[in-house]
């Protein structure tokens, strides 16, 4: 069914987004993402203690393609 649409401001569309004026069947954003952290970087709350005296984080990764987006 057709649409009347009046003035449209784009102010910014990110990677991942979708932006569309108009009739559509179906839409699907896609990304990826690759997140490197160490021991205790997503603890949240208060009162946390971690001790990572002896910790590391290997980020060496040999292949080019983890996720292929087609």
């Amino acid at each position: 069914m057709p649409a009347k649409v009046g003035a449209v401001k784009v102010i910014t569309v990110s990677s991942s987004s979708i932006f569309n004026i108009g009739d559509v069947y179906t839409m699907n954003p896609v990304s990826s993402a690759k997140t490197y952290a160490g021991g205790g970087s997503f603890n949240t709350g208060d009162g946390i203690r971690v001790d990572l005296t002896k910790s590391s984080t290997n980020v060496y990764d040999s292949d080019q393609l983890d996720q292929t987006i087609s």
